[in-house]
């Protein structure tokens, strides 16, 4: 039986020098799909933030921001209600922070490319319909007048058409840049009018507009319908929490959530906030596009 390990063994060792030298394979696995799918993993979380307009911020950060979220969070719950479970549950829910932060940050910036793209479009439009501009210039001309936080990808998009004079990768810079479905499809429709040319732009960019406009006027519509419901929704969170700081000052106070009893009631609470909180999101939530020119 020792022979077959020491066998066995030596044939893997063999192995791994094979491919460490062939393939330049590392690490002691069967193959480098562990890694790769590492690599993948971080490149999703930064095109994950990218499309929160954080772009510059590492994912190490932003997990960093997370936990010490979650040691605060613990630590006033420990400090409330005196047990390690509803400081466990708290903190978890606290750790979420970011990424509510971050779901909110990315559906303004996705509303304000909806509400912009329009009024561009139709700027690029006029301009390389009457004012005989080409389509790259007039995009780029937009672009430096457009909303701020979409001025930064215009500039790179810019540079990067002065040294390449390549639309079709000018474009892939803009779209990685922007990160916005709304952004990806008025890349492309702007690409394939520059590509083919003649006199059908015109048309194609008039089609486009109000397309958009259609779109933007339908997600104002259900917005101003749901204000009522989106207001009611954070009550979900204030009243519970004052319910349980009013409980300190009531009987026991702060002795009674520390039994094993209050303890799994604090639990409880806590996670039926969340579900309620999680699932009158998740009905009010509008239809969202889909990257579907992404590179």
């Amino acid at each position: 039986m020792t022979g077959v390990a020491l066998a066995v063994a030596g044939a893997y060792g063999v192995f791994l020098l094979y491919t460490s030298a062939v393939f330049a394979w590392r690490g002691i696995g069967v193959s480098p799909r562990v890694d790769g799918a590492r690599r993948g993993r971080a490149r999703s979380l930064g095109a994950w933030l990218a499309e929160a307009g954080l772009g510059g911020v590492q994912p190490l950060e932003f997990v960093a921001v997370s936990a010490v979220l979650l040691v605060l969070g613990a630590g006033l719950a420990f400090a409330l209600f005196g047990g390690p479970l509803p400081a466990i549950a708290l903190g978890a829910f606290a750790a979420t922070a970011p990424i509510a932060s971050y779901r909110s940050r990315r559906q303004r910036r996705r509303d304000a490319a909806r509400d912009s793209w329009p009024r561009m479009l139709e700027e690029v439009r006029l301009l390389t319909g009457s004012l005989g501009r080409s389509i790259p210039n007039a995009l780029f001309e937009v672009g430096r007048n457009g909303p701020e936080e979409m001025r930064r990808a215009f500039v790179d998009g810019h540079r990067e058409w002065l040294v390449s004079t390549d639309f079709a990768r000018t474009i892939g810079v803009l779209k990685a840049k922007l990160a916005d479905p709304t952004a990806d499809a008025a890349c492309e429709t702007l690409l394939v009018a520059h590509e083919v040319g003649g006199s059908d732009v015109d048309r194609r960019l008039a089609a486009l507009v109000e397309d958009r406009i259609a779109d933007v006027q339908g997600r104002k519509d259900a917005r101003a319908r749901q204000a009522g419901v989106r207001f009611a929704r954070r009550f979900t969170l204030f009243v519970p929490l004052g319910m349980a700081l009013a409980g300190l000052s009531i009987g026991d106070g702060r002795s009674a959530y520390q039994s094993a009893l209050g303890q799994a009631a604090v639990v409880v609470g806590i996670g039926t906030v969340v579900a309620c909180w999680l699932w009158a999101g998740r009905i009010m939530q509008l239809p969202e596009e889909e990257r579907v020119f992404a590179e």
